[in-house]
């Protein structure tokens, strides 16, 4: 009995041992959770440039742990220096049973989705957007059930169909796909997603008809399918989302008519329809979609008259019914829509006259009605319409005068005897129509009878126009003495100083060289005043920015033109245009300058020979004698100026495109113990955003104007379009920089100037920043025109505009100083 208990005991003990051991050897072979994070962060190799000590993992960038210490997060979005690349595959996903969020947005990753990321079983929000992804979409991501946010947007690369098993994330609220380059047909699976709130894909090749499951998602408020292959009609289904807010199915193959079951989207803000193929008329159940704020109809074959009761739709801000064959009269109505800033009706078939209640919307940016019936006159209330900045009434059959629109924001330009025109023409193929007003020389006393006429034209353009140049401004024949400037009034009182000049002769000689200022010598007009070309008896050719007399006796004019006397005899550079004389006659005011035998920037953008004339090397050597000038009055005047107005109508060019930035009459000096509140001015297009709130002027507001200019001078054209993108910067990574590039210029061959045009541009996108504070100064982008820079690394081609704004080619190299 003893013994068998003794059996028993050894028996036990043994077979503990062997369960140790097992034990022990298990666990060798199968490290804690905890252990397997840390392994498997360790051979992904994503940090590898950052620690290897697993233990502080918790602590690396863009790692998030629980209380456990076991990792709830991984977010590169915030940590740009952690590189991915091709070890995206190499992270083993199954070691990490509680991660929830995974973004590597904006990280090149170059390869595919691999099929291993379904065992995130946990996982609630996943962003792979522009990343460079390849491949089809896996059908894996299908296991990631408890996931509620899904996007894999902007990755040119990826082919292939959308999984059908996408239909199994129940729980997903947000699913983009657009700009993907994903073809076939769009799954009925999708249909099941009934928690959907946000449905992207646009910008694929997606074919097909839209699925009448689409119906079943009822929780929808933004569908987004604009920008692919779809046909057939747009499903009935669709209309009874009643909780949609944002509807864009453009730029597809849809057929068929608006029924008029659109009235039930009573939620929708933006309905975007245009480019398809849609006929029939626009129902009159649209007008019950009281908070539309936008409606995009254009490009379609909609007939029948623009219902009237489009004008009860208050909040509407953009409406365009364009290129249809839309027949009868603008409805009066249109002008109760008091927000409105874009009204496109033009390419159909109206008739009737325009109505001149439209001189009331007082926020339109853009009208456009041209190729239309229209007749009668052109109402001079559109001359009321001082925001307006793109305006088309060509091909009509109008008749009668045109009215002024000096007022607005059209660019007014010289037709070569005097005579302000717009440019582009608004009015072409309007025989009827009578030929531009052309100021005539009058008598002083004729002229004291227009004193509205010309205080109605130059107040507005005085505070919110540039001063616009067709020949161009600027310069003297004159040396300064001793860099000082003597003013002495004469005996009349006059104040009239033009170095190494008598002022009297001096004053002789100009008037004897323009015939008393005849048009005949203007050569443009500007916000408060006329520029003319005068030819002095010693041979030198000078321009003469005269004031107005009317505008001479205003006390906004007169303050603006002792502005720039000021600021111009005070201040040196070669790149900023040298002021040489000034008179303030009782007959007339005016200033000297170089006479700049190429004009304005803006004008020779948009020339066709000079803008040729301009190569790349050109074009970025104005870009730094701008940058240069600016970085002078910022950093090296004391106190530093603010110029205020920089745009390309105020960069002059001489007669080898070097560039001069010229009208001081806006110019400030910061008191740098102050404030800085101000009325905002300079020109529409080129002024920093923050000013509209902070009314608060700094060296910053500059700098965005001169990235504003910057990118025009390389795209050849204002960028309006690339300066709305920045909002949503994803909208740039499939937007390459050669395609803004100007295309009338070949693309650069010599790697250097592919490299200064690279590193241009990603200064001017720096410079674009919303906020003033991460602008770079001008002094740093004048130090980084100056630094050397390393090779590109990837063709002109391939590079995005969300790299440059994200500065990924490679900035930085010597410090120097700006020269001046």
């Amino acid at each position: 009995m003893a013994s068998s208990l003794t059996i028993s005991v050894i028996l036990g003990v043994l077979w503990a041992a062997i369960l140790l051991s097992f034990a022990t050897t298990v666990t060798a072979a199968y490290p804690s959770p905890l252990e397997s994070e840390a392994i498997a962060l360790l051979e992904s190799r994503w940090w590898s440039n950052h620690s290897s000590n697993t233990s502080q993992r918790c602590q690396w960038p863009g790692i998030t742990c629980n209380t456990a210490e076991s990792i709830t997060k991984i977010n590169l979005s915030d940590a740009p220096n952690i590189e991915v690349g091709d070890r995206f595959g190499k992270l083993n996903f199954s070691s990490f049973p509680n991660l929830v969020l995974l973004d590597l947005s904006d990280h090149q990753i170059r390869g595919k989705i691999p099929h291993q990321i379904g065992d995130l079983s946990a996982l609630k929000y996943l962003d792979l957007s522009s990343c460079g992804l390849s491949g089809e979409l896996p059908p894996s991501l299908g296991k990631l059930t408890q996931l509620e946010f899904l996007d894999i947007s902007y990755n040119d690369n990826i082919n292939g169909s959308i999984p059908p098993q996408l239909g199994n994330l129940e729980n997903l609220v947000t699913l983009n796909l657009s700009q993907c380059g994903i073809v076939g047909r769009i799954p009925s699976a999708l249909g099941q997603l009934t928690s959907l709130q946000s449905l992207i894909l646009s910008g694929n090749q997606i074919n097909g008809s839209i699925p009448l499951e689409i119906g079943y998602l009822r929780n929808l408020t933004f569908l987004g399918l604009y920008n692919n292959r779809l046909v057939d009609s747009i499903p009935i289904t669709l209309y009874q989302l009643t909780n949609l807010e944002i509807l864009y199915l453009d730029n597809n193959q849809l057929q068929g008519s608006i029924p008029s079951c659109v009235g039930s989207l009573s939620k929708m803000q933006d309905l975007s329809l245009g480019s398809n193929l849609l006929k029939g008329p626009i129902p009159q159940e649209i007008c019950n979609l009281a908070n539309l704020t936008s409606l995009y109809l254009s490009q379609n074959k909609l007939t029948g008259s623009i219902p009237s009761c489009i004008g009860s739709l208050s909040k509407m801000l953009d409406l365009s019914l364009g290129s249809n064959l839309l027949k009868g009269p603008i409805p009066q109505e249109i002008c109760n829509l008091a927000n409105l800033t874009f009204l496109d009706l033009s390419q159909n078939k109206l008739t009737g006259s325009i109505p001149s209640c439209i001189g009331s919307l007082s926020k339109m940016l853009d009208l456009s009605l041209g190729s239309n019936l229209l007749k009668g006159s052109i109402p001079k209330e559109i001359g009321k319409l001082f925001d307006l900045s793109n305006l088309n009434l060509s091909f009509n059959q109008l008749s009668g005068p045109i009215p002024i629109l000096s007022a607005t924001h059209l660019y007014i330009v010289d037709a070569g005897n005097g005579c302000e025109k717009i440019f582009p023409d608004p009015f072409e193929g309007n025989s009827d129509l009578s030929p531009y007003m052309c100021p005539t020389p009058v008598t002083e006393k004729a002229n004291s009878s227009r004193i509205p006429y010309y205080i109605k034209i130059f107040l507005p353009i005085a505070i919110l126009f540039t001063f616009s140049i067709l020949g161009c401004l600027l310069c003297s024949r004159f040396k300064l003495k001793n860099n000082h400037v003597s003013v002495q009034p004469t005996k009349n009182g006059d104040l009239c100083s033009i170095w190494d000049y008598d002022g009297k002769i001096a004053y002789e000689d100009i008037v004897a060289a323009t015939e008393d200022f005849d048009f005949r010598y203007c050569i443009g007009v500007g916000g408060y005043g006329s520029v003319y070309k005068a030819k002095l008896p010693s041979g030198k050719v000078v321009a003469l920015k005269k004031l107005h007399h009317l505008e001479a006796e205003n006390p906004t004019f007169d303050k603006s033109f002792r502005n720039e006397i000021k600021f111009l005899s005070e201040i040196r550079h070669r790149n900023i245009v040298k002021l040489h004389g000034f008179c303030l006659h009782r007959r007339s005011m005016f200033l000297i300058y170089e006479y700049m035998e190429k004009g304005s920037l803006f004008c020779n953008l948009r020339d066709e020979v000079n803008a040729v004339d301009m190569d790349w090397t050109k074009r970025v050597e104005i870009i730094k004698g701008i940058a240069h000038a600016l970085s002078y009055l910022h950093h090296d005047c004391c106190p530093p100026i603010v110029h205020r107005d920089i745009s390309s109508n105020n960069v002059l060019l001489n007669s080898s495109f070097e560039a001069f930035v010229a009208d001081f009459g806006t110019a400030r000096m910061l008191d740098l113990d102050s404030s800085n509140k101000t009325i905002i001015v300079g020109t529409y297009g080129y002024v920093a955003p923050e000013l509209a709130y902070t009314m608060i002027v700094t060296e910053k507001c500059d700098v965005y104007s001169f990235g504003v200019v910057a990118l025009e001078t390389l795209m050849g054209k204002h960028p309006e379009e690339v300066l709305s993108w920045l909002s949503s910067p994803s909208s740039l990574v499939n937007m390459k920089l050669v395609d803004v590039l100007d295309n009338r210029l070949p693309l650069p061959t010599s790697q250097l100037v592919t490299q200064n045009l690279v590193y241009v541009a990603t200064l001017a996108f720096a410079c674009l920043n919303p906020q003033p504070k991460p602008r770079p100064t001008m002094k740093e982008v004048c130090e980084e025109f100056l630094s050397r820079h390393t090779s590109l690394g990837i063709p002109l081609r391939m590079i995005s505009l969300l790299q440059l704004m994200n500065r990924e080619m490679h900035i930085g190299g010597k410090t120097k100083t700006c020269d001046v």
